[in-house]
């Protein structure tokens, strides 16, 4: 479970503070990490050693212990000297790796935890029964943050997000699948959204991922107890979904930002198709001009203000309601009138979803 190099640096630190030689084998005698400048493994010694009920033993001038974890032999520990000091060094040695496999232990079996936790996958009296055991608070506030990377087992930017979360916080950096990096974060009492927004930027900055396309971090609601994180992580998880649809535009989405493209994503494709050809029967935004849809798009974008769009377009006003007068002729609908302003606004998101979800098809 640990690492052959998390293995040698706790030797060299070893070694490092008592000036004596170690070395870590397998229960098969094969060197997992050592600082002997050679090779002292005598496989028949190991093996004896192994066989033998001692929990150490010195042969040949050399210091063998035994490493066990829950009356399981894990590893070999050989240090070297034969006098007492060293016996001592080594029961040292064996202490400080046998803390190393009772916090990897725990470290992987809340890693777990909390990806079945994630995925509903655990029972009700599962979640509280296991919590308790692992030492996870399980009436505090949480938010379930999603880091899209676009890179498939992005190592580096796991650890660059748990370090920049720091080591000693409560919160959870884990990953369901290959492109995507989670982050459950315990909320103090006077955290809100505001505060949870500039820690997702502050993310995104912090990693570069600025200057890298259709990468997001989006963000569910802060739930209250722990049988609600799954919730926030399927929130947070849409949030994504969406804003790659509607707000492709945004480093950080928020769920409770999403307003009407949220429910425009749970909507069968039939009834998208439906609705669209009873708007625009048998023509499609797609068959506007560019002029025409940047017209549309500016328009929305002031309110419907039609002096301030002609303003901006650094058209006559005039020109402004010839273009609407137009589109209204092609369309039957006039975008000065907020009800039809509304219908082809819905209109023209459900077209962007619907091609978006032509594209994952392919």
């Amino acid at each position: 479970m640990i690492s052959n190099q998390v293995l040698q640096n706790t030797v060299e630190g070893l070694k490092e503070i008592s000036r004596t030689e170690f070395s870590v084998l397998d229960t098969e005698g094969k060197v997992l990490a050592s600082t002997f400048p050679d090779n002292v493994v005598n496989q028949a010694d190991v093996q004896a050693f192994v066989q033998s009920p001692a929990e150490s033993q010195l042969i040949k001038g050399i210091q063998y212990f035994k490493v066990s974890d829950d009356h399981q032999l894990e590893y070999i520990l050989i240090v070297s000297g034969d006098d007492d000091n060293t016996y001592m060094i080594g029961k040292l040695a064996v202490f400080q790796i046998q803390n190393l496999i009772v916090a990897y232990k725990e470290r992987f079996d809340k890693d777990s935890f909390i990806k079945n936790l994630l995925l509903d996958n655990l029972l009700l009296v599962d979640i509280y029964n296991r919590a308790k055991k692992l030492h996870i608070d399980s009436d505090v506030r949480r938010v379930v943050m999603i880091l899209d990377t676009q890179q498939e087992k992005d190592h580096n930017s796991m650890e660059a997000v748990k370090n920049l979360m720091g080591t000693k916080s409560k919160d959870f950096i884990t990953a369901v699948d290959e492109k995507s990096i989670i982050i459950v974060k315990q909320l103090e009492e006077d955290e809100g959204y505001d505060e949870i927004g500039k820690t997702a930027q502050t993310i995104f900055d912090n990693l570069g991922l600025d200057k890298q396309e259709d990468t997001h971090i989006a963000y569910g609601t802060i739930v209250k107890e722990l049988k609600e994180v799954s919730r926030s992580y399927k929130e947070a998880r849409m949030a994504l979904d969406v804003g790659k649809i509607f707000f492709s535009e945004r480093d950080v989405i928020a769920y409770s930002s999403l307003g009407i493209g949220r429910l425009i994503y749970q909507l069968p494709i039939p009834l998208c198709k439906m609705f669209i050809k009873e708007i625009f029967e048998n023509k499609s935004p797609d068959d506007f001009d560019e002029e025409t849809l940047t017209t549309i798009d500016k328009f929305f974008e002031n309110s419907l203000n039609v002096s301030e769009t002609s303003r901006q377009l650094y058209i006559h006003r005039n020109t402004l309601v010839y273009r609407l007068d137009k589109l209204q002729k092609s369309t039957g609908l006039d975008l000065r009138v907020f009800e039809d302003a509304i219908t082809f606004k819905i209109a023209l998101m459900v077209v962007r979803y619907m091609k978006y979800m032509e594209t994952l098809e392919y």
